[in-house]
């Protein structure tokens, strides 16, 4: 099989996961009223509103705020694929892993998006902006919500996935500088989530 035509298989492979995702959300649909029932929840399991209130708070300065906004865009919108074709070139090996790791957590993710729909913090009432409909100049609502479920607050395959490349670009780079930014990559994007109010913390207390 020629380079072209194993490139145009992984791209449809990634088509037609991605297809089967939106196909399960329009079934599953999306209950306003549910997700913002189950993040009161989450709210209450975490033992009260002020973590994510507290971590936007404290990087309120529009160079941090903006900073991270842009980060949270660039993560899936950028990042993601950019390492996929990255690795495909440099490192097939480690690409197939980073693949089946990806596709397997989207596949799994989307059964819980639809039992358990979650409305992310800049939307359930706790005080917090969303920062980058403000910031990064791209609205988080109307038509851009058929490019991503607006009620999936939990979980976040945003920091699922930004560890996930960053433990791959680790393995496949060499130079101490391209290693520590691949593994200051998944925290980064962690507090990106947070501090925009778009994924609730991954842990209690």
């Amino acid at each position: 099989m020629n380079l072209n035509l194993r490139a145009r298989s992984q791209l449809a492979l990634f088509a037609g996961v991605y297809l089967l995702y939106l196909t399960g959300r329009w079934v599953t649909g999306g209950d306003m009223d549910a997700a913002l029932e189950h993040a009161r929840w989450v709210i209450d399991f975490e033992g009260g509103v002020g973590v994510e209130r507290a971590v936007q708070d404290a990087l309120d300065s529009p160079v941090s705020i903006w900073l991270l906004s842009n980060v949270y865009l660039a993560a899936q919108l950028a990042v993601l694929p950019a390492s996929l074709v990255f690795l495909y070139r440099k490192a097939p090996a480690i690409y197939l892993r980073l693949r089946d790791t990806v596709l397997a957590t989207w596949l799994l993710a989307l059964p819980i998006y639809a039992l358990f729909p979650t409305a992310p913090p800049r939307l359930a009432g706790i005080g917090m902006e969303d920062t980058v409909s403000q910031q990064a100049g791209v609205a988080l609502t109307g038509h851009s919500t058929v490019f991503y479920n607006p009620i999936a607050a939990v979980p976040s395959l945003h920091c699922g996935f930004a560890f996930a490349i960053g433990l791959a670009l680790y393995a496949a780079v060499k130079h101490p500088l391209a290693r520590a930014a691949a593994l200051a990559w998944g925290p980064l994007v962690s507090l990106s989530v947070v501090a925009t109010g778009n994924h609730w913390r991954c842990c209690r207390g």
